[in-house]
């Protein structure tokens, strides 16, 4: 057995599993949008040097739709936390479950 399990309702999940999962979520949390505004700003700076209208104008519309789904990526945990707060009842340990896991309490 581990040493250190997380309180998952009525199960206890090991430490290991639990630092993994809350890796994924941070880097999921932070690295796509990152990662999104980077290759914006290559793909606009490229256009730029390009110095054709057309590419740039598009280019733009691109970094713009890219910089969107990067906030989107980023809020999109809280945002389903929030819906799953106003579903969950006070009898359930669903969100204190998830909290654990990802907070990795």
């Amino acid at each position: 057995m581990f040493l250190l399990d997380v309180p998952c309702g009525g199960v206890n999940v090991p430490d290991t599993i639990a630092n993994l999962i809350s890796t994924i979520y941070t880097l999921i949390k932070v690295a796509v949008p990152l990662l999104l505004i980077l290759f914006g700003m290559i793909d606009l700076g490229k256009a730029v040097i390009s110095q054709k209208e057309d590419d740039i104008k598009k280019q733009q519309n691109v970094f713009i739709k890219r910089l969107i789904a990067a906030a989107l990526v980023f809020f999109v945990f809280a945002i389903v936390q929030l819906l799953v707060n106003l579903v969950d009842d006070n009898s359930s340990e669903l969100m204190s479950c998830v909290n654990n896991l990802i907070k990795n309490k």
